[in-house]
């Protein structure tokens, strides 16, 4: 009953944010990294913050995570701030590094762990959310993957109860909730910064209390093919002697949607159903996880290269043709 009581307040709080953004025209529009067309609710995705809210108040028994909570606020306040008006990089990678920073308390890394690994760990999760956030460019994929991720994580917290299982259902339940809006072909709400930024450090959270209960650092796993995508990019820009704070369309899913034409919520549920099979085979399969997590960074690395060769000229001729419109 409880978690149905949440899913109503999530659903009207939703509703209820989308007045609040057409009264103040809180809308996106097309830009050059996004893939969307048209107009839409921009910051749809605040609804994993006020999940996050309601979890903490309504489940007092669980509430030994205020240090985390605390990091998810910050990061998804700033987040928003920035949907609405535009803050500098520096401001948002300050507001990243201090939320992961008060992760880390709740992780007990702070004072336990060697400063290289804190700094190193750091720097990975800062990098994730950013790829999280950059990925975040066609209907139906920041919900879609974010449910693909969430899945595994549900599965193993019967097996191993590393983390309050009512975390992992309401995010569960405000990612439901966004899907319903967002995963169609004309969505009425896009994540934005906040939406995209929150889900991954509430993600990054749960994987964390994962690694540190089980030392199965191999879990890192359920997150490959987003963290794939976003390396592999950032190495293609820099072959191409790009800016990398520039804003692109050069992923992967953004070619397969805007040069191939794919449908956005095929692309969505093929990136969805790829991590589901890649995270059922670290589960399932009899091997060794760190040689099958090996084996799946590999494989999507030579699957990403090889992709880029195939259709990689089509963006080329669409920047062409941009440069000669401008002329």
């Amino acid at each position: 009953m409880i978690y149905a009581i949440i899913f109503l307040l999530l659903w009207a709080i939703e509703r209820r944010y989308f007045r609040f953004a057409e009264h103040y025209n809180i809308v996106t529009k097309q830009s050059s990294r996004s893939s969307h067309t048209g107009t839409g609710i921009q910051g749809g995705g605040i609804i994993f913050l006020f999940g996050a809210l309601l979890y903490y108040f309504l489940f007092p028994e669980c509430n030994y995570n205020s240090w985390a909570m605390a990091g998810l606020l910050l990061i998804g306040v700033v987040s928003y701030i920035d949907d609405v008006r535009p803050l500098s990089i520096k401001i948002r990678l300050i507001a990243q590094f201090l939320a992961v920073l008060l992760m880390f308390m709740q992780l007990g890394l702070i004072g336990h762990a060697s400063w290289w690994v804190i700094a190193l760990a750091l720097i990975g999760c800062v990098g994730m959310i950013n790829a999280y956030n950059f990925m975040d460019g066609i209907n139906g994929i920041t919900g879609g993957y974010s449910l693909a991720v969430l899945l595994p994580l549900i599965y193993l917290n019967f097996r191993e109860e590393y983390i309050c299982m009512p975390y992992l259902y309401v995010a569960g339940i405000s990612l439901l909730v966004f899907c319903f809006f967002n995963f169609r072909k004309r969505a009425l709400c896009f994540a934005g910064d906040v939406g995209a930024i929150s889900m991954s450090f509430i993600l990054l959270f749960a994987l964390g209390m994962l690694i540190i209960s089980t030392r199965g650092y191999y879990y890192v796993t359920f997150l490959a093919l987003y963290g794939v995508d976003a390396v592999m990019t950032i190495f293609h820009r820099m072959l191409l002697h790009e800016n990398l704070g520039e804003a692109h369309r050069k992923h992967a899913y953004q070619l397969m949607a805007n040069e191939l034409r794919l449908p956005h919520l095929v692309v969505a549920t093929f990136y969805m159903g790829c991590q589901l099979l890649i995270s059922a085979g670290l589960l399932f399969l009899p091997v060794n996880p760190y040689l099958y997590m090996g084996i799946v960074v590999g494989a999507l690395a030579i699957a990403y290269i090889l992709f880029m060769k195939r259709y990689y000229h089509l963006h080329a001729e669409y920047l062409k043709s941009l440069e000669t419109k401008k002329k």
